[in-house]
């Protein structure tokens, strides 16, 4: 099985290879239906997106033709450019709407705002010349444009969606529609991911809101909470478990804090986009988050006779807290789509934790109940007791 394990991978690699290679060529080597031949075209990084252009310097025109493979009936596809900004808002768009029969509509649209839905409207440089086509499951949008104020270089996006009532409806949100952004150079043929510097900072601002809250609520605060429940049972531990807890809890809750904020930032700049659910568990974490802060300085003395309503309190909204963490932390991840193996190695540390917590669960009460049959011998009459 060794061996045969070993000569499949280089025959796996090779495999691979040839049909990257074949996709690649494939932009270099598609034939239209209507024969025309273009001098340049780029394979757009996601979407199973191609990019088709002949520029003419003269007059200072492009005819493109973009085409998208894998389409079905009721779907829509979209290119289009950015002339004063980069992403969705602003794209001066060629849309081809796919009908439940299969024929298709090409028209242009100005995207003004995230609840425009694609209508019909002019662009803002002219398109003397639009249409479209299916074949084999391929649209392809063909077009004329006279490119504005003789630039040649352009913030692009592309995009695919559903169609419902007989027009364009809301894309998925997944990690290909979401980098569906870049740049593309009329002149040149050159092409970048992320309209540049904007889109590469949006991808990062989204990575820091999803590293730093993953870290402080999902994994540092249920690991105070530990150092709370499981130290505290060991004499040698005390008071130094009560620092730990409080150092870990303190930590977790500013670093929160700032990944919160930076979810502030990102939905200030994220328009029309929402993720009511996630949103709305952050908002209660930061709350009870700081609730649980002020507990430190309201907290009794354990002889008080309210420090019995206090750990019902405390240990009510700390628990909470974690539970809404965790599941908001999976929340991020299916809003992010990540590769798998974040996910996974997170999956991973949870389970790590819960095994701890439940050998730790187990030897905490082995302690206290071996206490109290020492205490019983060495007091028979008393009835102390002591609780986990």
């Amino acid at each position: 099985m060794y061996q045969m394990g070993k000569s499949f991978h280089p025959i796996f690699c090779i495999l691979v290879s040839f049909l990257t290679i074949s996709y690649a060529q494939d932009c270099k080597t598609y034939t239209f239906s209507n024969k025309n031949v273009y001098a340049t075209c780029i394979t757009l990084p996601v979407l199973n997106s191609q990019l088709h252009w002949n520029y003419h310097p003269t007059n200072a025109t492009v005819n493109v033709a973009y085409r998208k493979t894998g389409v079905t009936n009721s779907q829509w596809v979209a290119w289009g450019l950015n002339i004063g900004r980069s992403g969705m808002v602003g794209a001066q768009s060629l849309v081809g709407l796919v009908s439940s029969n299969g024929s298709v509509q090409a028209y242009t649209s100005s995207v003004t705002g995230y609840g425009t839905g694609l209508q019909p409207t002019k662009l803002s440089f002219d398109v003397p010349k639009i249409t479209a086509e299916m074949v084999n499951g391929d649209v392809v949008i063909y077009a004329t444009l006279a490119l504005p104020s003789g630039r040649t270089s352009f913030n692009q996006v592309w995009q695919v969606g559903p169609v419902a009532g007989g027009g364009p409806s809301i894309h998925q949100m997944g990690s290909a529609n979401r980098n569906s952004v870049g740049t593309v150079d009329f002149a040149t043929g050159q092409i970048s991911a992320d309209s540049g510097n904007a889109g590469g900072s949006r991808r990062h601002r989204r990575n820091t809101h999803g590293v730093l809250n993953a870290l402080s609520w999902g994994v540092m605060m249920p690991i105070g909470a530990m150092a709370a429940r499981y130290l505290k049972v060991f004499k040698a531990a005390n008071p130094a478990w009560f620092y730990i807890h409080v150092t870990c809890q303190a930590s977790a809750y500013i670093v929160g804090v700032a990944g919160w904020a930076t979810g502030l930032k990102l939905g200030s700049d994220s328009k029309g986009i929402q993720y009511n659910t996630h949103r709305n568990i952050g908002i209660a974490l930061f709350i009870l988050g700081t609730i649980q802060a002020f507990a430190l300085l309201l907290r009794p003395k354990p002889d008080n006779k309210y420090r019995f309503y206090w750990n019902i309190y405390h240990h009510s909204i700390g628990y909470t807290v974690i539970l809404l963490s965790i599941i908001n932390v999976f929340k991020g991840f299916d809003i992010l789509d990540p590769e798998k193996k974040w996910k996974k190695a997170y999956i991973g540390i949870l389970i790590f934790l819960a095994v701890n917590t439940v050998i730790l669960e187990a030897y905490t009460w082995f302690i206290v109940l071996k206490r109290k049959q020492e205490e019983k011998r060495a007091y028979p009459g008393n009835g102390y007791s002591q609780s986990a």
